[in-house]
């Protein structure tokens, strides 16, 4: 058994319009929703293996807050460049090229690949879980839990995975 944790990046802020979007940093909220969602890692004892995130500002300032307060070593932390401006494709072909070894790992990346890549693990018709009308929304620094029943990450497929759990930072705030 498997576990992908698939995080979306925390708030953005949108204050500079000159800043290219690679370059756009952390608002303030998502500066205090970042850590929130490492303390739920750390708490549900699902401290990653492994954390494969988007080198883009917003979603590198996301991982290294997650991962200081669930305690994964930063510099262990994987930037894949193939996770910004890219599609589902790019996070799957990531899976599915991890070593046997790695039980858990942590997707950090931007929408609408992150929602494009929950629906792939959920159903092997993407096009029926994920469409413009909204059948799966990921907002900022949205954290999703899913089992997969594989041995090996090659065998990864779509439709392979079960929803453990969904949590939102408003949802953990509130649960404090």
């Amino acid at each position: 058994m498997k576990t992908v944790l698939l995080l979306r990046h925390a708030k953005s802020d949108w204050g500079d319009p000159g800043l290219a979007d690679f370059d756009r940093p952390l608002a303030k909220r998502g500066l205090k929703d970042a850590p929130r969602m490492g303390e739920v890692l750390a708490l549900f004892d699902a401290v990653p293996d492994v954390i494969l995130s988007s080198p883009a500002l917003r979603a590198k300032q996301t991982t290294e807050l997650v991962a200081e307060t669930c305690h994964y070593p930063k510099e262990r932390i994987q930037w894949e460049e193939s996770f910004y401006g890219s599609g589902n494709a790019a996070m799957i072909a990531a899976l599915q090229n991890l070593p046997d070894k790695v039980v858990r790992v942590l997707l950090v990346g931007h929408n609408p690949a992150t929602e494009e890549t929950a629906a792939a693990l959920l159903s092997a018709r993407v096009e029926q879980a994920w469409s413009d009308d909204g059948a799966i929304r990921i907002p900022t620094a949205g954290l999703l839990c899913f089992g997969v029943n594989i041995a090996s990450w090659s065998e990864l497929q779509a439709g392979d995975a079960t929803l453990y759990w969904f949590l939102i930072p408003k949802l953990v705030k509130a649960m404090r």
